[in-house]
């Protein structure tokens, strides 16, 4: 009795590995079609421009809460730590530096997820349980290039533009902090914010932004092609895909953080 409830226990070990790395290569498969579409040249450019309207403008006010905030605490604790060792100057490197490196890249990157992410898997995946990617390829048009395509490409183009600003608005936090509550220079500040980010600051926060923008675009984009199950599957498949997008934005985050580092300092 026992060798057979091992035998199922391996089973149905097996059945699942099984059918994840088949979802994982039917993953790959779609975004190697989306990524060929886009190199070959087809991309609908009233669509692109619609859905980089309607990305960024769903976003951008979370965005600019969130990175305000963020700013004005990193100032305020950081202006508290500091002002122990008599180095309260430096709260403008430190918020700065936070910020463009690490806080606004994936607080930014969540958002986005949570918003955008969230309604592109909901279209798209209504879309697909009431047969409308179905009709699109009985009319002779590829559902990837008509609906995917435009929509992770706009992913691509927003992330970043909204993480710039949102360490703008960070940094403005930080200021406004910095200027009224540590009694620094608005001046100094800014010349120390300045100071302390070189290019490299900027280009890993970039290259982070542009490795988490096409992972919430893939994910979104690949969870709602595929939804099933009605209006009930359109809910389970859009919380799926944000949590997907959330763990993917975290764990890259550290594999990336590691390997700038590990080359850049």
């Amino acid at each position: 009795m026992q060798k057979i409830d091992l035998f199922f226990f391996y089973r149905q070990t097996f059945l699942i590995i099984a059918q994840k790395l088949s979802g994982f290569g039917r993953a790959l498969y779609f975004f190697a079609d989306v990524c060929s579409l886009g190199l070959k040249g087809k991309i609908r450019l009233s669509e692109l421009m619609k859905q980089i309207y309607e990305q960024g403008m769903q976003s951008v006010v979370v965005v600019a809460l969130t990175s305000a905030a963020t700013g004005i605490v990193l100032a305020l604790q950081g202006y508290m730590m500091l002002e122990r060792f008599g180095a309260k100057e430096k709260v403008a490197s430190l918020v700065a530096l936070s910020l463009v490196r690490e806080l606004s890249p994936v607080f930014t990157s969540l958002i986005f997820s949570g918003k955008a992410g969230a309604r592109v898997t909901a279209e798209l995946g209504a879309m697909s349980v009431n047969n409308q990617i179905t009709a699109t390829k009985v009319m002779g048009v590829d559902p990837l290039e008509f609906l995917v395509l435009p929509r992770m490409l706009a992913c691509v183009l927003v992330l970043p533009i909204l993480v710039v600003f949102s360490q703008v608005i960070g940094i403005m936090g930080g200021y406004l902090v910095a200027v009224f509550q540590a009694d620094i220079p608005g001046s100094f500040y800014i010349h120390q914010t300045l100071r302390s980010i070189n290019y490299v600051d900027f280009l890993s926060g970039f290259i982070k932004t542009f490795f988490f923008a096409i992972l919430i675009g893939w994910v979104c984009c690949y969870q709602g092609y595929y939804t099933k199950g009605g209006s009930i599957g359109v809910g389970h498949y859009t919380t799926r895909a944000v949590a997907f997008a959330y763990i993917f934005v975290v764990l890259s985050n550290t594999v990336l953080t590691k390997i700038i580092l590990t080359f850049w300092g």
